[in-house]
């Protein structure tokens, strides 16, 4: 058994925080461990703290790196010091919960010390939870897509904010995509904001329809996706300077719009950023001095209205809500056939898109192992898929995640089509969850298939 290193006591802000066993390590690959963790967020501390201070978080822990599972925690720990502040929220599902408001360094770094690598705050501010103070822009490319196509749809994205009267900010999302957010003033509910980003992502694809989608259905996506779902109540996004999950702990990163037009999201790690953040600072430091108003975004959100383009789908989790489309992805939409249409009898159904699912697992690399399994036994019909037409879900429960993979086999000859496989049932993520993560996970928040 391996003995674990006693705990390091930091002073920061007046405050002791205890790391304990600080010499874990989070980022196999890179080395990183726990004490890194910490190190890095209190360097940016003032950039981390105007993204996800004074505002509630969700805790996404990582206790035994981000090779392991992980999960989402909601309600802070009960057994926490007293200076760490909480507010409740109320979620769409009725239930309520106290999350943690960092205010201060301490805090950031009590927060890592869980192992929470990302910073994921909703966009309230604690005094005012139902008024969002923040517009989000999710740009998301589908597999394929090349980082210069986002750069483009951020151009597209910045000239329509411009146009609309608005401010936009824009930072890496640490992954493959570009964040931009917008401050507001604290007069809009969750459903408006929401509305306003839907009449956004319109207009982005109207521009630019080669390149930027709206689709919330992944089969029906292409290029690059503006998630307006982001801005629903209880959807968090990371924040600025957030450190992200992947193997080189790359960084959420505020930048200016030419930065954007010409950086590498690769060279923003929990390496480099602590250098980069003391001689820059942070790009957004006056972003809260320059709120803005959706009157006119909501204005144009009725007109499409107008046109026929009312509400968008929302997430599958959300009860439905009133002008909302019929809820159900394209691949199970089924459409009526006439006599005569490919030898079908009137009245049968069919599906839209030929979509299987080739492969479901609690942890994404394994999940991935089983899609090349399955290209190899279908090497005749994976010659035909597209980067689009390979379909990678994180399925988010109440706490914890699952992975579904899915081939859309609209480009295969019917002749090859290959049949759903027979796959095995997904398995409880805590069942053998090593280092005691069961127990440490929040006991109130169980593994479900559906969010709060």
């Amino acid at each position: 058994m391996v003995k674990k290193a006693e705990a390091t006591v930091l002073q920061i802000a007046n405050r002791d925080v205890s790391i304990t066993n600080p010499g874990k390590v989070l980022f196999p690959e890179a080395g990183y461990t726990k004490l890194d963790l910490v190190n890095y967020y209190l360097a940016v501390a003032e950039g981390a703290l105007r993204g996800a201070g004074g505002r509630p978080n969700v805790l996404v822990r990582y206790p035994n790196g981000i090779a392991e599972q992980f999960f989402y925690q909601k309600r802070a720990p009960e057994s926490r010091p007293d200076w760490v502040e909480v507010v409740e929220l109320r979620f769409p599902s009725g239930r309520t919960a106290e999350e943690v408001v960092p205010r201060d360094a301490a805090a950031l770094a009590w927060m890592a010390n869980l192992a929470c690598i990302e910073l994921h705050p909703h966009p309230v501010r604690a005094d005012a939870l139902d008024h969002p103070d923040e517009l989000r822009v999710d740009l998301d490319p589908v597999p394929g897509v090349e980082w210069r196509q986002v750069q483009e749809v951020a151009k597209v994205v910045r000239a329509t904010l411009d146009d609309l009267g608005l401010i936009g900010w824009p930072k890496t999302s640490g992954s493959r995509g570009i964040h931009v957010n917008v401050r507001i003033h604290q007069r809009w509910t969750f459903s408006q904001v929401r509305r306003a980003a839907v009449a956004l992502a319109r207009e982005v694809e109207r521009r630019a329809p080669a390149i930027a989608t709206s689709k919330w259905w992944k089969e029906e996506r292409h290029g690059v996706f503006i998630d307006y779902n982001q801005n629903a109540k209880d959807r968090t996004v990371c924040s600025a300077f957030s450190i992200r999950p992947r193997p080189d702990a790359r960084v959420s990163t505020p930048l200016t719009w030419d930065e954007i037009g010409r950086c590498d999201p690769a060279g923003f790690t929990i390496k480099t950023m602590p250098a980069w953040f003391k001689e820059n600072g942070d790009r957004h430091a006056d972003i809260d001095r320059h709120p803005c108003s959706l009157e006119k975004l909501l204005e144009l959100s009725a007109r499409q209205e107008k046109e026929g383009q009312g509400d968008a789908p929302w997430p599958p989790q959300y009860k439905k809500m009133p002008g909302e489309p019929t809820r159900v992805q394209p691949s199970r939409a089924r459409r009526r056939q006439g006599f005569g249409e490919a030898g079908s009898a009137k009245g049968r159904r069919v599906p839209k898109h030929p979509l299987i699912t080739v492969a479901q697992s609690t942890k994404k690399t394994e999940a991935i192992e089983l899609l090349e399994k399955w290209k190899e036994q279908h090497a005749d019909v994976a010659g035909h898929l597209e980067p689009a037409d390979i379909l990678t879900d994180s399925m988010r429960g109440r706490s914890s995640t699952w992975w579904r993979i899915r081939i859309n086999l609209q480009h295969v000859p019917e002749a090859l089509r290959p049949k759903q496989p027979k796959l095995p049932p997904i398995p409880n993520p805590w069942s053998a969850a090593p280092d005691g993560a069961a127990r440490i996970r929040d006991r109130k928040s169980k593994p479900a298939r559906k969010p709060e």
